[in-house]
């Protein structure tokens, strides 16, 4: 048997546990819900305090989760990778308490391995001798080799250019670490004493993560257990069928969204496309079951020649599955309800997803290169963002932060080898009910560095680190802003960056603009002042040169010229939109100063009436921003964006 990737996938996966109908205390299904988020957040705690590596251990770019031996996800705080491709490698029968399984090998991932950075370690866990669940935890690491530091090559044309790629392996065998694996691994990392470390603290947490779910066997027995995980799945399985996607209508629904460029080819539209179709039978349950959401991707354009690509067509897309899904939470009735909802493989019988032939974006073929697969991972959640928008009158939020590297590496004050890497974040959509969030980040728990730590180990110094003022998409709703960084470097360096969304923007919806782009700026008010591609592996700067980084804004949702005046007002005192920008942006006239602006009512109101009169008559749904055009060829809207 073989999935639609070319793996064997004749492991057995994704079933119940338990006969339908089985019954289980519902006090107990709490106990042993509450117990495995704490297991989760226990392990995920005790990586972050014993990892060294910075991007581990203080941008927390890692993630733990736990699997039921049906390889379904049990916990929803955050996505996780999956356990199918150690399985599938490693029958149960064969496996032993002790041990510890690694692979980051993008292609024989089962898609749960984006790109080589993110090495995932699988622990099994035992009750009366047999395999009963796996933790895991797979983290972003600083460098396990490749052409370039941090093995994310902008212009990689192979993944062999992107560093060590392992298929599953058995890393500890019994407890007994496999040094030999971990000497090759660490010998061809640029920071090997940190990856030996971050690898350390990896294994060790997760194998104590197992170890607590095993006293949860033995206090309850494994039949109970077992059938309080189907509950849990069940649960959420009817949660989402009733709240969730009973707000959609039945119908078919097609958006589609871009990546801008890929870092070998020229900026361009790489067109990422949902057809979503809503069905109100079909899915799980007795008779002609209830509802479900097909997502077909075809249409998505072909795979890169550079790093941009993600496999994401493997184990009928059950990776996909879990990461699109948090987007659906925003249909719930309340903010305080959607963040209630947890993600678990309860919502993969409900969603259906079709992936066009081998050899686009979603479906490369080896060896395509896919370092920089979050250029389309992300934009696919806001394509799923959208198409949904299109079905309920836009009460989704608009378009959000996208992930991006940055970072400097060279020789620190005593002559050593130092790479710095940071996951910035950006602003998310204005919502339908609520302006968008400042400077959030996609991966959960992830946070910029902090300035104390990186000027006290890094040759430079943080001169500002605020939010980028007028970044967020005007709209009814503000969408959030983004980040203003300058750093001043006290040595030669070279400046690295991995990023999108630098000539298009985070849309806005219903009226609602797009959000300022990403930018950076070298030797800033300088003799030598430039922009530097948002792909770039080794810009030269020199010392005393200050770089400014801007991380994109969110989109705004909904007409900016009914924003209420206090709200202009209070965001000209609290520093997020300018004077220029509030007349602009939101047709207001104010004047004074930033702690006591004062806005004047009938000139606003004049100018608000010239510039509804200005509008044309009929205006896209969605707002993609002026960088857009560019690469449209003139056009301001895709055919898709009209309602």
């Amino acid at each position: 048997m073989a999935n639609n990737a070319g793996l064997p996938t004749a492991y057995e996966h994704g079933n119940r546990l338990t006969p339908l109908g089985t019954t289980v205390d519902p006090i107990l299904v709490e106990i042993v819900q509450g117990t495995l988020a704490s297991v989760e957040m226990e392990v995920e705690t005790a990586i972050a305090r014993t990892s060294r590596s910075p991007m581990i251990r203080d941008a927390h770019d890692f993630r733990a989760g736990i699997h039921d031996r049906q390889l379904r996800k049990l916990t929803g705080r955050s996505y996780s990778a999956l356990v199918h491709p150690i399985v599938r490698d490693f029958p149960l029968a064969e496996m032993s308490e002790g041990d510890v399984f690694f692979h980051n090998d993008v292609y024989e991932s089962e898609g749960g391995i984006g790109h080589l950075p993110d090495l995932c370690v699988t622990v099994p866990v035992f009750s009366g001798g047999e395999v009963v669940a796996f933790v895991q935890a797979f983290g972003h690491h600083d460098d396990i080799g490749g052409a370039v530091p941090g093995s994310m090559p902008s212009d990689a044309s192979s993944v062999y250019e992107e560093g060590l790629a392992v298929p599953p392996i058995k890393l500890w065998d019994k407890g007994v670490p496999n040094k030999a694996a971990l000497r090759i691994m660490t010998r061809n990392s640029r920071m090997p004493d940190s990856l030996a470390a971050d690898l350390d603290a990896e294994c060790s947490a997760c194998l104590m993560g197992a170890r607590r779910l095993s006293e949860l066997f033995e206090r309850y027995g494994r039949d109970t257990i077992e059938a309080a995980f189907d509950t849990i799945l069940d649960q959420t399985t009817e949660t989402y069928r009733r709240e969730i996607l009973s707000k959609i209508p039945d119908g078919t629904y097609v958006w589609e969204d871009y990546a801008e460029h890929d870092g070998v080819d020229e900026p361009q539209l790489h067109t990422q496309r949902i057809t979503l179709t809503k069905e109100s039978t079909g899915g799980p349950g007795p008779g002609d079951g209830g509802p479900r959401l097909i997502i077909d991707f075809t249409g998505t354009a072909p795979q890169a020649k550079g790093p941009i690509n993600h496999c994401g067509d493997y184990v009928g897309g059950n990776f996909l599955k879990k990461w699109l899904a948090p987007i659906l939470r925003n249909l719930a009735d309340t903010p305080e309800r959607m963040a209630e909802l947890d993600v678990n493989e309860g919502i993969v019988p409900l969603i259906e997803m079709r992936f066009p032939d081998k050899g686009t974006l979603l479906t490369p073929i080896f060896p395509a290169p896919t370092n920089a697969r979050t250029f389309v991972i992300l934009r696919l959640l806001g394509v799923l963002a959208g198409v949904v928008a299109k079905a309920v009158d836009g009460k989704m939020p608009a378009d959000q932060e996208t992930i991006r590297y940055t970072g400097v590496y060279g020789k620190d004050r005593d002559g050593n080898d130092y790479l710095m890497r940071e996951v910035l974040g950006g602003g998310s959509g204005g919502r339908y009910y609520a302006d968008g969030e400042d400077t959030i980040h996609v991966v959960p728990d992830s946070r910029n560095l902090p300035t104390e730590f990186t000027e006290s180990r890094f040759p430079f110094i943080v001169e500002r680190l605020g939010l980028a003022v007028d970044s967020g998409g005007a709209g009814r709703y503000r969408g959030g802003l983004g980040y203003e960084k300058q750093i001043r470097m006290l040595k030669d360096a070279h400046f690295m960056s991995i990023a999108d969304r630098s000539i298009l923007a985070c849309w806005g919806v219903k009226g609602g603009k797009a959000g300022s782009s990403f930018n950076v700026t070298i030797d800033l008010g300088g003799p030598d002042e430039r922009e530097v591609d948002a792909l770039a592996d080794a810009e030269p700067v020199k010392a005393g040169q200050l770089i400014r980084i801007r991380t994109t804004g969110g989109g705004g949702w909904g007409d900016p010229l009914e924003r209420p005046y206090e709200d202009i007002e209070r965001d000209l005192r609290w520093g997020k939109v300018s004077l220029e920008g509030a007349r602009t942006d939101y047709g207001v006239v104010a004047s004074g100063t930033k702690d006591a602006p004062v806005v004047d009512v009938a000139a606003s109101d004049a100018l608000r009436d010239q510039l509804r009169d200005a509008r044309p008559d009929a205006e896209p749904f969605f707002d993609r921003g002026p960088g857009y055009a560019r690469l449209a060829g003139g056009k301001d809207a895709a055919d898709v964006d009209w309602m």
